[in-house]
């Protein structure tokens, strides 16, 4: 059996918020430690039936970078959703609020410059 580990360090400024966050795997192709402005971690306690997460970013992640993050993290659960049951009608719903959260994001932001100007 192989086993793969992932080791990720967190550099924190005296208040405790993310500076800078690395990784890297065992199996990874790179020995370099990879840079991330954010991070979502989540594991699932089958006993207490609960999801645990991790979710950190740095101060550097600007509120459109959060946007595309999440955006893509919706994606990528509905394609693992997918994959995991074979619901395409869940999936797709997901995917739909992934879509409908992007739009209204982006209409936000429009409205907000707007109002800058």
């Amino acid at each position: 059996m192989n086993t793969s580990t992932i080791t990720i360090d967190v550099v924190l400024d005296p208040q405790k918020i993310p500076t800078e966050i690395n990784w890297n795997a065992s199996q990874s192709n790179s020995d370099e430690k990879q840079a991330a402005k954010a991070m979502v971690v989540a594991f699932w306690d089958g006993q207490e039936k609960a999801a645990m997460r991790i979710d950190l970013w740095t101060k550097e992640m600007m509120v459109d970078e959060m946007a595309d993050f999440y955006y893509q993290n919706f994606m990528g659960l509905a394609d693992a959703f997918e994959r995991a049951t074979h619901n395409g009608e869940l999936v797709e719903d997901i995917k739909k609020f992934a879509k409908n959260f992007y739009t209204k994001f982006k209409d936000l932001q429009q409205k907000e410059m707007q109002k800058g100007l």
